[in-house]
């Protein structure tokens, strides 16, 4: 049993060395989706309210939020061995890369959830900004608004 335990650690303490250079990617990527989550709880609660139907909380969006957690998590930790143990001659930086795509994905989430959770037009007016400025980088005609 003490040789499965040994087993058990030093496979545990391995991984914590390979990932730990990449801690920082992971707390951005978890405090991206966690308020993304928070926010869309509270939105969809307040979008349902003011259409005068019951609100309840499901699980099964819940769920999807930890899906999608484990999968980001899992993506970042993938990049960052390609990064440093498959081509790490190149330095591309690959899940920083993919951290900031999803944190961005994460922050248009919640710019989307704040104009449904408020009537402020400020954050309808960043949503827009927002769009119109990926538009000019990229030489796409922006979206419509939805």
């Amino acid at each position: 049993m003490e040789n499965w335990y040994r087993f058990i650690s030093g496979a545990a303490a391995s991984l914590a060395a390979v990932v730990a250079p990449v801690i920082p990617s992971i707390s951005c990527a978890i405090f991206f989706i966690c308020v993304d989550f928070a926010t869309g709880v509270i939105a969809d609660r307040a979008v349902t309210l003011r259409a005068g139907r019951p609100w309840y909380f499901e699980s099964r969006k819940a769920w999807r939020t930890v899906v999608k957690l484990a999968l980001t998590l899992t993506a970042i930790v993938m990049a960052w061995i390609v990064d440093c143990c498959v081509l790490d001659f190149l330095h591309l930086n690959a899940a920083r890369l993919f951290t900031g795509f999803t944190c961005g994905v994460e922050f248009w989430s919640f710019l989307e959830n704040a104009s449904q959770i408020s009537d402020s037009p400020l954050f309808g007016w960043m949503r827009r900004y927002v769009r119109q400025r990926i538009a000019r980088q990229t030489g796409l005609p922006p979206e419509p608004d939805a």
